[in-house]
C-alpha cells in the first residue's frame, strides 16, 4: 500500500513542491484535509524536503506531531539534519530515538558522530562511541571513518589513530580521514608519511586524498610531492573542480611557485570566491601586491562578491607591498559597498599597512578613532612591529608594556620588548625582561629552517652541529660569507642582543638556521637549481641582507618562505624590495 503512495497525486505534489517551504506547507495542509496525513511514506518525504528547505523549526514541528516514529523516520531526520549542518537537532533527534528504545543503524551512528565532530562535542561523542561498541558497529568501515574524523576534529589524535589502527578493512575513505586528521592538526610531515604508507599498501588515492595531501604539501612546503599529486590528478583524469583547483593554487602559492598557481587558476573551468581569494592571497604572500589588487578588481567585475577572507587577503597584500592608497580604497569598499563589518583581522592589516609604510601616527590614530574600544592584542602587536621597524622606541616600549599587561603569558611580547630595549641601549631593562621570562618559565620559540634535497627534508637550527657533514657545511658557509664580505656585505649587528661582543655577534648571525640550510642546499645541488628554504619564524634583517649577496656570489635563485611571506632572492635583490 505504501509503495503505491509513491505514485499517488499527493507524492507527486510533494516532488513538485521540492524544497520550497510555502508549497510544502500547502501540500501538507492538503494531506491533512484529505486524510493522508498519517501515511508514513508521505510523512517521511515531507520531513526530508522540509529539512532540505533549511526550515528546522518546521521539521521539528512535523516530527514531534508523529505519535510513534519508527526507525526509518528517525534515520531520515537524523541523517538529513546532520548532513545539512543542523548538528544540535541531529543529536536531539538521536537522543529521542535512544529513549524510544529504537536501535540505531550504522547510518544513524555515522551521522550523529559527524554532528559531534562539527560541534567538537568530545564528551557526547565518547558516549556515542560507547553506543557504537554496544551496537556491534565498531568494525563498520563508515562508522570507524566517522570516529577517526570526530576525534581528529576534537583534537584527540591519539584515539583517532587507535581507532584507525584497529580497522580491519581500511578503505580510501578511512585513509583520507586519518591523513586529514594529522594535516588539520598541524602535523603535515606525519600526514605525508601516512600517504606514502597508504600507497605502499596498494590503496589508490582518490580526488579527496589529493585535496588533503595538497594541503599537507602547502603546510610543509613539499613541492616535490605537490608536483607528483598534480601529475597524478592529470594522469587519472580527475575533474579539477573548484575544491581540487583551489587546493592546487594554495599548494603552488605556498611552495613558492606563484606562476604555476596562476596557470592552474586560468585553466579552471569554473571558479568561485574561494578560488579567487586563494589566488589573491598567493600574490600577496609573494609580494605581488599590484597583481593582487588587479585580480581583486577583476573578481568584482565578474560579479563575484568578496567575502571577509578575500578582504583580509587583499589588505594583507597591500600592507606587504606598500600600497597604502589602494588599501584605504579596499577597506572603504568593504564597509560602504559590501556592508561588511571589519573584524580584528582587517584592523590588523590596516595597522600593519600604515605601520610598514612609516605612517606611525596614522596607524595609532586608526587604532584610537576607528577601532576605539579595547583593540585586540594582535592589533597592538602589529603596531609594536612597526615601532621596532622604524625605531620609535618610546612608543614601542609603551605599547609593549601594555601588551604584557593584556597577555602576560605570551613569550613573543617579552622578546619584542627586550629587543626594543636593546636597540634603545637600555640593557638594564633587557635584563629585567629576561628575568621576568625566567620567573614565568616562558621560553622564546626556537627558530629552524628546512631545505628539501632529492625528496628528503633536512632541518637546521641556529648553530646546529647535529648533521653528519657539519664540518663541511660550516667550512662552506665560512667561505661563502667571506666572498659576500668581499662583495660588500656588512653584518647587521642590531639583529642580535646588544650586550654580545662584536666578534660573538658576527658568529651568532653567521650561523642562523637559514644560512646553514642555504649552504647545505648549495653544496648538494647542481648549478642553476633554485634553493628553497622554509623558516618557522620571521627572517632577521641580517639574513635578508646576506642572502641577497649569496644570490650574487653563488649565482643562484634562493626562495625563502618565512612565517610572514615569501622572499625571492635573485641577482642581489629580493622580490619584497626590502619591504616586509
Amino acid at each position: 500500500m505504501e509503495n503505491e503512495q509513491h505514485h499517488s497525486p499527493a507524492y507527486r505534489a510533494l516532488l513538485l513542491a521540492g524544497t520550497r517551504l510555502k508549497p510544502l506547507q500547502q501540500v501538507h495542509a492538503h494531506l491533512i484535509v484529505s486524510g493522508s496525513g498519517r501515511i508514513r511514506s508521505l510523512l517521511t518525504k515531507l520531513l526530508s524536503l522540509a529539512c532540505a528547505a533549511a526550515s528546522i523549526t518546521y521539521t521539528r514541528r512535523l516530527f514531534f506531531a508523529i505519535p510513534v516514529p519508527d526507525s526509518f523516520l528517525f534515520n531520515t531526520v537524523i541523517v538529513k539534519t546532520s548532513k545539512l549542518g543542523f548538528s544540535i537537532d541531529s543529536l536531539l533527534f538521536y537522543r529521542r530515538m535512544i529513549l524510544s528504545n529504537i536501535s540505531p543503524s550504522n547510518y544513524t551512528l555515522t551521522a550523529v558522530i559527524k554532528s559531534c565532530a562539527d560541534l567538537s562535542a568530545l564528551e557526547v561523542g565518547r558516549v556515542i562511541h560507547g553506543h557504537v561498541l554496544v551496537s556491534g558497529y565498531d568494525l563498520d568501515s563508515h562508522v570507524q571513518a566517522a570516529l577517526v574524523s570526530f576525534y581528529a576534529k576534537a583534537g584527540d589524535l591519539g584515539v583517532a589513530r587507535k581507532v584507525f589502527d584497529k580497522m580491519p578493512d581500511r578503505t580510501v575513505v578511512a585513509w583520507n580521514s586519518i591523513i586529514s586528521a594529522y594535516e588539520q592538526n598541524g602535523f603535515a610531515k606525519e600526514a605525508i608519511g601516512l600517504f606514502y604508507l597508504m600507497r605502499d599498501l596498494g590503496v589508490e588515492p582518490d580526488s579527496a586524498t589529493c585535496v588533503i595531501v595538497l594541503a599537507a604539501c602547502a603546510q610543509s612546503g613539499d613541492i616535490g610531492l605537490g608536483n607528483w599529486v598534480h601529475e597524478y590528478v592529470v594522469g587519472q583524469d580527475f575533474d579539477v573542480n573548484v575544491i581540487l583547483g583551489t587546493s592546487l593554487i594554495n599548494m603552488y602559492a605556498r611552495c613558492g611557485h606563484v606562476s604555476r598557481a596562476r596557470e592552474v587558476f586560468d585553466l579552471m573551468m569554473e571558479s568561485n570566491v574561494v578560488a579567487w581569494t586563494a589566488m589573491i592571497s598567493g600574490y600577496g604572500m609573494h609580494g605581488y601586491g599590484t597583481q593582487a589588487v588587479e585580480l581583486f578588481n577583476q573578481m568584482r567585475a565578474h560579479g563575484l562578491r568578496p567575502n571577509r577572507i578575500t578582504f583580509v587577503a587583499v589588505l594583507s597584500a597591500c600592507a606587504h607591498a606598500g600600497l597604502v592608497h589602494e588599501g584605504r580604497h579596499v577597506f572603504a569598499s568593504m564597509k560602504q559597498e559590501y556592508r561588511l563589518v571589519p573584524g580584528v583581522e582587517h584592523h590588523v592589516c590596516m595597522v600593519d599597512m600604515f605601520g610598514r609604510a612609516g605612517l606611525l601616527n596614522e596607524a595609532y590614530q586608526f587604532i584610537k578613532e576607528v577601532i576605539r574600544e579595547k583593540p585586540a592584542p594582535a592589533v597592538w602587536t602589529a603596531m609594536l612591529g612597526a615601532c621596532k621597524m622604524h625605531k620609535n622606541f618610546d612608543l614601542g616600549v609603551e605599547i609593549a608594556e601594555h601588551l604584557l599587561s593584556v597577555e602576560p603569558e605570551n613569550p613573543g611580547h617579552y622578546v619584542m620588548l627586550s629587543n626594543i630595549y636593546a636597540l634603545a641601549g637600555r640593557m638594564d631593562r633587557v635584563e629585567m625582561v629576561r628575568n621576568m621570562m625566567i620567573s614565568k618559565s616562558l621560553k622564546k620559540e626556537v627558530g629552524y629552517s628546512t631545505v628539501e634535497i632529492d625528496q628528503r627534508t633536512y632541518l637546521f637550527s641556529m648553530g646546529d652541529k647535529s648533521h653528519p657533514e657539519t664540518n663541511q657545511i660550516y667550512r662552506y658557509l665560512d667561505e661563502l660569507m667571506s666572498r659576500c664580505r668581499e662583495a660588500g656585505y656588512v653584518p647587521e649587528s642590531e639583529s642580535v642582543m646588544h650586550e654580545v661582543e662584536e666578534e660573538e655577534r658576527e658568529f651568532a648571525l653567521r650561523y642562523h638556521s637559514e644560512k646553514l640550510a642555504i649552504a647545505f642546499g648549495l653544496m648538494k645541488t647542481s648549478d642553476g637549481m633554485a634553493i628553497r628554504i622554509v623558516k618557522n619564524l620571521r627572517m632577521c634583517e641580517d639574513c635578508h641582507s646576506a642572502i641577497k649577496y649569496i644570490s650574487v656570489v653563488a649565482n643562484r635563485e634562493i626562495i625563502v618562505r618565512d612565517r610572514l611571506r615569501f622572499h625571492h632572492f635573485k641577482d642581489g635583490s629580493c622580490s619584497c624590495l626590502d619591504y616586509w
